[in-house]
């Protein structure tokens, strides 16, 4: 019974982690490979068009009254750079401890922005993150707020309206920029941008109406893309269109599936954000309290191809003589968790800590990520925090393991019996489960207790991964030596000698130093218990750390040192109460056994 329970835990071990390994790294790692080659076609046959396409001629048709004007941008790509491309229009500059960049005043939009305080990669030189980006590039990524106006109103700000700065023209934490606006109806439109030290944007509109009758307009914004990552939607994580609007909550679709409906338009609601999430950046709109309005998902194929959440509020009407103010909000950031949980508390933004995707089981992973953090604030490294949430972690549930490993050598001590059970009824497999179920009862066992320590580690193991996946806190988030991102695998291999060998591997052959100390530790585990007699079974006993050590190199880092700590730990906690049980510790033996010569069949 003990052989069968040690084989059935680790044959359902083993399909567990290769269904993950295949869901969060084989099948992300294939789309990118599709994507990427989407991507370049997508890049090419757009040049191509924009080499035959007049630059500044909209071949949409137009937008109809009350709607949504087009996009800018949906015309053709420039194969200019981003530099160029921002040379082509008059700005006003951004410049915050968090952000740096420039407002389009044509349009009004947010189409260029730079994080500072994240770079591509872990290399001090490499560029800073560009979130948002002109719309004439491939990448091409804005935030735009306007209007919809009709005959009465007159033109209204659009995205081809090119704003006035009113004086002046950097945009930082303590200097709002202000920019006008009037047309030849009477109406005067004055925009106020002010943003805080972080990613918060405040876009306040006051409209004067010095005509003589009263009209009503319209306020919208929307966010558009029109590429998408290379790697997006894995299982793990929603990237894509988000929403938290009107009584159907928190609305995701991903870029798959929005390509196939088209659109989704959920009910209207006077509270909620919507925008675009990546894994670790997001650009969102929180629209105006004043007015209800209605949001709504898209992807167009006409010009070029993007995907769109937008809002349209409803009429506000501005009598003669009057003025009316909206005031909209745009977060465009990284998704650090004390930020965005400060901004749904303290700007009341409803619900708006689902932009992080905590998944299912946010009851574990978000508990896990706060002591994480908390340790990190007092050790100054994610990796020791690791260390020690695992200790923590190990000392909560010390008491039920403590009673399953007890149950495991109280089997081991009984294991004589049951051989000899086994023999006894050798030829009759209904009484030697009596038998042994009879002796388990008489020594008090429980056959699978043993599976608790096993049992406990899955639900730590995925939210641990979860937290190591989606959180950008854990992005470029070094150990010690040659681990410079836990959130990345162990850039390492064997079979380079550590980088001795200047040769560049296939990924399969990146094992590396963590994932190596990972299978020793796992190996020495196994090896505390008996060698199961079934030749089968003892291969799989034999073989399961080094499928183990492979699979798992493709994991982040600090995951695999969770797991090589995790074991260590629970080898010297077995062994302690092995020990105090009286039962013998079968590792030195083993490990004799394992390295000492067979005899040969004629000996």
């Amino acid at each position: 019974m003990e052989n069968n329970r040690n084989f059935f835990i680790t044959i359902a071990l083993s399909v567990l982690i290769l269904a993950v390994w295949q869901y969060f790294y084989v099948l992300p790692r294939s789309e990118a490979q599709r994507e990427a080659a989407r991507v370049e076609q997508q890049r090419v046959e757009e040049q191509k068009k924009a080499a035959g396409t007049n630059p500044g001629t909209d071949t949409e048709t137009p937008a109809a009254p009350g709607a949504i004007p087009n996009a800018p941008g949906t015309d053709a790509v420039t194969p200019a750079g981003r530099e160029q491309a921002l040379a082509t229009t008059t700005r006003a500059r951004i410049d915050t401890p968090s952000l740096e960049g420039s407002i389009n005043l044509t349009g009004a939009r947010l189409d260029d922005l730079k994080l500072k305080h994240y770079t591509e990669t872990v290399d001090k030189n490499s560029p800073e993150i560009s979130l948002l980006n002109p719309a004439a590039l491939p990448n091409g990524y804005y935030a735009e707020i306007g209007f919809v106006g009709n005959d009465k109103t007159g033109a209204v700000p659009g995205p081809e309206t090119v704003w006035a700065v009113d004086g002046n023209a950097t945009l930082t934490p303590t200097t709002p920029v202000t920019l006008t606006y009037s047309n030849d109806k009477g109406l005067t439109f004055k925009r106020t941008f002010s943003v805080d030290t972080n990613y918060m944007f405040t876009v306040s509109d006051t409209v004067q109406n010095a005509g003589t009758a009263a009209v009503s307009l319209s306020n919208y914004g929307r966010v558009t893309r029109f590429d998408k990552p290379l790697v997006a939607s894995t299982y793990v994580l929603h990237e894509g269109l988000i929403g938290f609007t009107g009584t159907e909550g928190l609305q995701e679709h991903k870029y798959a599936s929005i390509e196939k409906d088209k659109q989704f338009t959920p009910g209207k609601s006077t509270d909620g954000w919507l925008g675009i999430t990546d894994k670790y950046w997001a650009v969102t709109l929180v629209p105006t309290e004043k007015q209800p309005f209605q949001p709504r998902y898209a992807y167009f194929e006409d010009g070029r191809h993007r995907y769109q959440s937008d809002f349209l509020t409803d009429p506000i009407t501005v009598d003669a003589g009057q003025s009316a103010t909206v005031e909209s909000e745009i977060f465009a950031g990284a998704k650090e968790v004390g930020k965005i949980n400060a901004y749904a508390e303290d700007r009341h933004i409803k619900r708006f800590d689902l932009l992080i995707d905590w998944g299912w089981f946010h009851f574990i992973t978000k508990p896990m990520f706060w002591l994480i953090d908390t340790l990190y604030k007092f050790f100054g490294n994610f990796g020791l925090a690791i260390l020690a949430t695992t200790v923590i972690v190990k000392a909560i549930f010390y008491p039920l393991a403590n009673k399953s490993y007890a149950s495991m050598a109280n089997m081991k001590k009984v294991q004589p019996k049951m051989l000899e059970i086994r023999e006894k009824y050798a030829d009759d497999k209904m009484k030697q489960q009596q038998a042994m179920m009879e002796l388990y009862k008489t020594e008090k066992i429980n056959p699978l207790a043993g599976c608790w320590p096993v049992a406990l580690q899955i639900p730590v193991f995925f939210s641990l991964y979860k937290v190591l996946y989606i959180t950008i806190e854990m992005r470029h988030a070094p150990f010690f030596g040659w681990i410079q991102d836990l959130a990345a695998p162990d850039p390492t291999s064997l079979f380079n000698l550590f980088g001795l060998i200047p040769v560049t591997l296939p990924h399969m052959l990146m094992i590396g130093v963590w994932p190596l100390i990972m299978g020793v530790t796992m190996f020495l585990q196994m090896r505390m218990n008996p060698t199961p007699p079934d030749p089968t079974q003892a291969a799989i006993f034999t073989w399961m750390p080094v499928i183990f050590t492979f699979m798992m190199a493709g994991f982040p880092a600090g995951l695999v040192i969770y797991w090589a700590w995790n074991n260590t730990l629970s080898i010297l906690q077995q062994g302690i109460i092995m020990k105090r049980q009286g039962a013998k510790i079968e590792l030195w033996d083993n490990l004799v056994a394992l390295f000492r010569k067979k005899p040969s069949p004629a000996e």
